[in-house]
C-alpha cells in the first residue's frame, strides 16, 4: 500500500475518532435537559437528514433499497436501538471517561458472539485476549467496592449489545452493500427511537437544540469517515487510533464538567486496549491468510 494511502486512512480514522468524541460531549450536554430516549431520537433524525444529501447526490433511486432481508434488518435495528439507549444513558450518567472506556469492550463480545452465532473458530491466544479484556472491565467496575454502581452495568450492556449488532452486520454484509445497510438502519432507527421518546417528550429549549443537532451530524460524519478509513487501511493498524477518543473525552469532561479520571479507569482502559489491539491483529492476520490460501489454511494451534 502506498504511504499516502496509509496516511489517508490514518487521518480518516483520526477524524472519525474526534467526531465521535465530540458527539459524546454533545450527548452529555443534552442529557442535562433531555431524557435519553429523546436524545437518541434526535440523534437518529438529524443523522438521517445529514446523510440524505450524500445519498441523493449519489443518484440512487428507490430500487437501491430493494432487499429480501427486512426481517434481519428489523432484528439488527432492534438490538442496535437497545445498545444506543444503554450507551447514551451511560454517557449522561457516568463519568465520561468511564463510559467510553467500558464501551471499548465491544470487540470482546464480538469475538464471543462470532463463536456462538457464526461458529467461528477462536484459538487459545484470542481467548486469552478475551479473558484479558474482561479483566480490564473488572478493573474499571471493581465490583464489591464502594465505587461500584449498578449503572456501570448499563455501559457493559451497551457494549454487549453492540457486539451482537456487529455480528448482524457481518451477516447482512454477505448479501447487502454497506450503504444499503446504513440507509435501512437509519430508516428503522428513527421510528424505533421516536415511540419511546413520545412517552417522555419535552421540546428542547435554546442551546439544547444545538446539542441534539450536533449529535446527529457528528455521529453520521464520524460513521462515514470510519467506514472510509476501514476501506483504505487495516483494522489492526487503525484500531489504536480509535482509542484517542478517550483522552479527548477525558479532557472535555475535565474542562466542562470538572470530572477527573481515576487510576483504576486508566488501568482498566489500558488492559482493554491491549486485548482489543491483539484481537484486531489476529483477525487481520487470519483474514489475509484466508484471502491468499487455496484452500483456506487452518489456524495453527494456540491462535
Amino acid at each position: 500500500m502506498p504511504p499516502s494511502q496509509h496516511t489517508r486512512a490514518a487521518l480518516l480514522m483520526l477524524g472519525s475518532t474526534l467526531l465521535f468524541a465530540l458527539m459524546v460531549i454533545a450527548i452529555r450536554l443534552a442529557s442535562e435537559s433531555l431524557h435519553t430516549f429523546e436524545i437518541a431520537f434526535f440523534r437518529n433524525f438529524f443523522g438521517l437528514l445529514a446523510a440524505l444529501p450524500l445519498l441523493l447526490r449519489a443518484g440512487r433511486g428507490p430500487a437501491f433499497l430493494k432487499t429480501a432481508q427486512l426481517p434481519r434488518y428489523f432484528v439488527r435495528c432492534l438490538i442496535g436501538i437497545g445498545s444506543m439507549f444503554c450507551g447514551f444513558w451511560a454517557i449522561g450518567n457516568l463519568p465520561l471517561a468511564q463510559a467510553v472506556s467500558l464501551s471499548y469492550s465491544t470487540p470482546i463480545f464480538v469475538t464471543i458472539a462470532a463463536v456462538v452465532f457464526l461458529r467461528e473458530q477462536v484459538r487459545a491466544r484470542r481467548w486469552t485476549a478475551v479473558g484479558l479484556g474482561f479483566l480490564g472491565v473488572l478493573v474499571i467496575l471493581r465490583p464489591g467496592s464502594g465505587e461500584f454502581t449498578p449503572g456501570m452495568l448499563v455501559a457493559v450492556a451497551a457494549a454487549m449489545l453492540s457486539g451482537l449488532v456487529a455480528i448482524q452486520i457481518k451477516e447482512l454484509s454477505r448479501t447487502e452493500p454497506a450503504d444499503r445497510i446504513v440507509i435501512w438502519t437509519t430508516l428503522f432507527w428513527v421510528p424505533m427511537s421516536l415511540l419511546p421518546a413520545l412517552a417522555v417528550w419535552e421540546w428542547p429549549q435554546g442551546i439544547v437544540w444545538l446539542w441534539v443537532v450536533a449529535a446527529g451530524i457528528l455521529g453520521t460524519g464520524g460513521h462515514m469517515l470510519w467506514t472510509r478509513a476501514l476501506q483504505l487501511g487495516e483494522v489492526s493498524a487503525l484500531t489504536p487510533i480509535s482509542f484517542m477518543q478517550l483522552p479527548v473525552v477525558a479532557l472535555f469532561g475535565w474542562v466542562l464538567f470538572g470530572q477527573t479520571v481515576d487510576a483504576w479507569t486508566i488501568a482498566g482502559a489500558s488492559i482493554i486496549f491491549a486485548a482489543n489491539a491483539y484481537i484486531a491483529h489476529r483477525e487481520a492476520q487470519l483474514s489475509r491468510r484466508a484471502s491468499t490460501s487455496a484452500p483456506v489454511e487452518a489456524a495453527k494451534p494456540g491462535e
